[in-house]
């Protein structure tokens, strides 16, 4: 059964933008669910507000500026001649929208962007636009059917980048054990080797003075 942060989350966009305040929308649904304000995402903007009002019995409210302002859908587009592969915006990137690597020319793909925007202050040459989705495709434009659709996939890719990262960070911690053990191994040899010199050279005087 939907727990109520399940309700709210299916309700939020899933650009995973972070202007919420928020990590993510989940983040987000959690904290709503525990009394938090409902109009802090302006990728929503009004609809998303009114649907949460609905949903939980509270008033409707007006966007809160402090987090930004709505405004239509938009996705990314590296300007390709201008990339010099930093790689950068592939790890901003929260949806694994961006391909690419180290040195080599960066493209966004289309389809799979939220339009969070995450990926354009980190890029070093400023070489990445948002630019805004014609009306239809604009989430208050689309059946709710298909809007549902196109935030549950963006959701379903947010979750894998996330296990993906966790992994990754996992294996790294792993190798980094693994590879202090000996580091620890020889110090703690090197430690005793001294000890072991210093109590022979104690041993030497003890027996001359004897």
């Amino acid at each position: 059964m939907p727990t109520p942060s399940d309700k709210i989350d299916a309700i939020l966009p899933q650009t995973q933008c972070t202007k919420c305040g928020f990590d993510d929308c989940r983040a987000y649904a959690n904290a709503i669910a525990t009394g938090s304000p409902h109009n802090q995402c302006p990728p929503g903007g009004k609809r998303v507000i009114g649907e949460l009002s609905e949903l939980l019995g509270r008033p409707v409210l007006s966007l809160n500026s402090k987090h930004g302002h709505h405004e239509p859908k938009k996705v990314a587009v590296i300007r390709e001649a201008e990339c010099i592969g930093c790689t950068k915006c592939i790890q901003a990137c929260p949806v694994d929208a961006i391909f690419g690597a180290a040195k080599l020319m960066h493209s966004v793909i289309a389809t799979e962007c939220t339009g969070c925007d995450l990926c354009v202050e980190p890029c070093p040459m400023d070489c990445i636009d948002l630019i805004a989705l014609p009306e239809a495709e604009q989430p208050d434009a689309m059946p709710a059917e298909r809007r549902l659709e196109q935030s549950d996939h963006y959701r379903k890719r947010h979750e894998t980048q996330t296990s993906r990262m966790q992994r990754l960070e996992q294996e790294a911690q792993q190798r980094h054990k693994e590879n202090k053990a000996p580091l620890d191994a020889r110090k703690l040899d090197s430690r005793e080797q001294k000890k072991a010199y210093i109590a022979e050279a104690m041993a030497r005087v003890r027996q001359k003075k004897s």
